[in-house]
């Protein structure tokens, strides 16, 4: 009992990253209809300018956290400025798509020409002894994971419902030409729905390092299990993203374990199948409806 404890721990804290990253696929999906298939790359970013900052030049870690978080808006501002932009211009449908793939692989060549393409340990913040928690062990690192998703997600959904600029991103969400006719700047809504996307990214990337080893290659896979909690969960709900990345964490884990690593990756990908057969819009998503 006390080895499921802690498998489920670590579950609900993979899982948190998972749900953060979806969140930001929520975001450019809620304003433009697009997804920024490099939101792993982001993460990536995130971790590695971390890393840079505490390991290089002895930036303590948590005043780290929010230089990267800055990092993180310009780098979504500007894949939204670069590739999504022009494919929304010129009516795109497949162009937005091909663009952010290609620009996630020139940030991961970048990477690994500047970092390497070994994986370097980012050192932890916090004591990397565990603690018993309701009689299992959990490390510390992965209760402030767990703490810090849910604040990140917290604080963007206040931001949305009690700020102007907020409620100009709802709008936007609603009705994209009706916000426009009511004098709404839709374009500076999406691209800073990119960069806030993005951030959340670099944000995920920050805490997770720690516990993981950080390199160019961290955010491909993290990147489109995001997706999949995504889809899992529904892109229109954010209680679904929180559920559906924790079923996806918990599930990695239990099976890794009980099962064989070699089958982690599989509970998720048939949850996947069964949630697109059976409910298109995700557990907890609305259906959209199209006027004609």
């Amino acid at each position: 009992m006390e080895i499921l404890l802690q498998l489920i721990y670590s579950g609900i804290a993979l899982g948190m990253i998972y749900a953060v990253i979806a969140f930001g696929y929520q975001l450019t999906f809620a304003t433009s209809d697009t997804l920024n298939f490099g939101q792993g790359e982001a993460l990536m970013l995130g971790a590695l300018v971390g890393l840079s900052l505490v390991d290089t030049f002895g930036m303590n870690y948590w005043l780290a956290i929010p230089v990267v978080g800055v990092f993180g808006l310009f780098q979504g501002a500007l894949v939204e400025r670069v590739g999504v932009r022009p494919a929304i211009k010129l009516k795109s449908e497949f162009g937005w798509i091909m663009s952010t793939i290609a620009l996630g692989i020139i940030f991961k060549n970048v990477a690994e020409n500047i970092w390497g393409r070994d994986d370097l340990r980012f050192p932890s913040p916090l004591d990397e002894s565990p603690i018993k928690l309701f009689g299992a062990n959990v490390l510390p690192m992965e209760i402030l994971v767990i703490g810090g998703a849910l604040l990140m997600m917290v604080l963007i959904e206040f931001f949305n419902r009690k700020t102007i600029f907020g409620k100009a991103v709802v709008a936007t969400f609603n009705d994209r030409e009706a916000a426009r006719l009511m004098g709404i700047n839709t374009s500076v809504v999406i691209t800073f729905s990119y960069a806030l996307s993005s951030m959340t990214a670099a944000f995920a990337g920050i805490l997770v390092a720690p516990l993981t080893l950080t390199g160019a290659t961290m955010g491909s896979v993290l990147g489109l299990k995001a997706f999949a909690v995504a889809i899992i969960g529904g892109l229109t709900s954010g209680l679904g993203i929180v559920v559906g990345g924790i079923l996806l964490g918990v599930a990695e884990t239990t099976t890794g374990f009980y099962i064989s690593t070699g089958y982690k990756d599989v509970p998720g990908l048939v949850l996947l199948l069964l949630v697109l057969a059976v409910r298109p819009s995700g557990l907890f998503g609305k259906t959209a409806i199209k006027k004609v």
